[in-house]
């Protein structure tokens, strides 16, 4: 509590410190609520810069994003409510604080009265397309020249290149592997296909957005009745093709099982949260193009098949990137998320269709 004190007070904060206590569950940065005797309580987080390393660009991106959104939304009531604030260093113009044990630190006003939620349904998917949506649309013409938090982060022509290299070290000795060697036939026909953003984008023909990077329904708020207040978890905001934002919501949202889940029986897509979202992203995102629109359904085939190509080759690496709970889990995630591939490209021409008619 003392430390956390001490840094605390290094911010521009209001109020007398009255408790500090853990907030959430949250698997990258440690978070904490403080309370104090003023108006206002406060979100203490320690950045995990073993992940972002580059921390001063992690909040100058994320400064640009907030003060942008601020000046769009200037007069509107309950602002606070609406776009999340970070409080400066004292004596600086810094919104984070590195601390003498080398952790960095920030701080922004808590939103009171506000909510997460963790139902995926029809109803909570398309408020999360609508909010997603209306981000990047507030971003579109956003002037700050934003970097990349984490390089490449979804690249799949990275991915594929990362891929080969595995294949070609064997670290593990599990190349020789049956399941190993038919999941190598599987990826490679559509490898080229699901490079295709890339290849768009070199050719001029496909924009890079600032996206949000991190799609989930639980990185919004809700007030108490219900509506959408903010977009919440900017640290992932960067400039990415809409596929991001798109895809990656769809591939966890509308899976009707867990990405690790043994019984492939279970694993499939459900094609009404893909059209929720479509339906409240596709209003709201008014920049897209005719080619960033056409390609959303290849969007969400994308990230199951990236995702299954990162989890094969940590299996092929010895499981040195994700935390593993058995030998096979890389192997099992892998598989559940192939056959997720498989099912959103069995419904690919009703996606295609039901985008067409937006």
């Amino acid at each position: 509590m003392e430390k956390l004190k001490a840094i605390t007070e290094q911010f521009c904060i209001e109020g007398k410190i009255l408790e500090i206590k853990p907030l959430g569950s949250g698997l990258i940065n440690d978070t904490y609520l403080v309370k104090t005797d003023s108006q206002k309580d406060y979100v203490l987080q320690r950045i995990n810069n073993a992940i972002f390393q580059d921390v001063e660009l992690l909040q100058r991106n994320i400064e640009a994003v907030t003060d942008h959104l601020r000046r769009k939304m200037a007069g509107e009531a309950d602002l606070d409510r609406k776009v999340l604030r970070f409080i400066k260093v004292k004596g600086s113009d810094k919104s984070w604080f590195k601390a003498q044990d080398d952790t960095y630190w920030r701080i922004s006003v808590f939103i009171k009265d506000a909510v997460t939620v963790d139902i995926v349904n029809p109803k909570y998917a398309e408020f999360a397309g609508q909010a997603f949506g209306h981000f990047e649309d507030m971003l579109a013409d956003i002037p700050d020249k934003l970097g990349e938090p984490i390089p490449d982060f979804h690249n799949m022509e990275l991915r594929a290149r990362q891929l080969d290299e595995a294949v070609a070290a064997d670290k593990a000795g599990r190349l020789a592997q049956p399941v190993v060697q038919e999941i190598l036939a599987r990826l490679a026909p559509w490898r080229e296909e699901m490079c295709k953003a890339e290849r768009l984008f070199r050719e001029g023909k496909l924009p890079k957005r600032i996206c949000h990077c991190d799609t989930k329904v639980n990185n919004m708020l809700f007030d108490k009745e219900g509506r959408v207040l903010c977009v919440i978890d900017l640290d992932t905001v960067m400039p990415s093709f809409v596929f991001s934002d798109f895809g990656d919501f769809l591939r966890t949202a509308a899976a009707t099982a867990p990405e690790d889940e043994p019984d492939l029986a279970k694993m499939d897509f459900n094609i009404e949260i893909f059209k929720a979202f479509a339906k409240g992203y596709v209003a709201n995102a008014k920049f897209l193009t005719p080619i960033e629109k056409e390609n959303l359904p290849y969007a969400v085939q994308l990230f199951p098949y990236m995702q299954a190509v990162r989890f094969f080759a940590d299996y092929l690496n010895g499981d040195t990137y994700y935390k593993i709970k058995y030998p096979e889990h890389n192997l099992v995630r892998t598989l559940a998320q192939m056959k997720l591939f498989d099912c959103v490209t069995a419904a690919l021409p009703e996606m295609k269709e039901y985008i067409n008619n937006l």
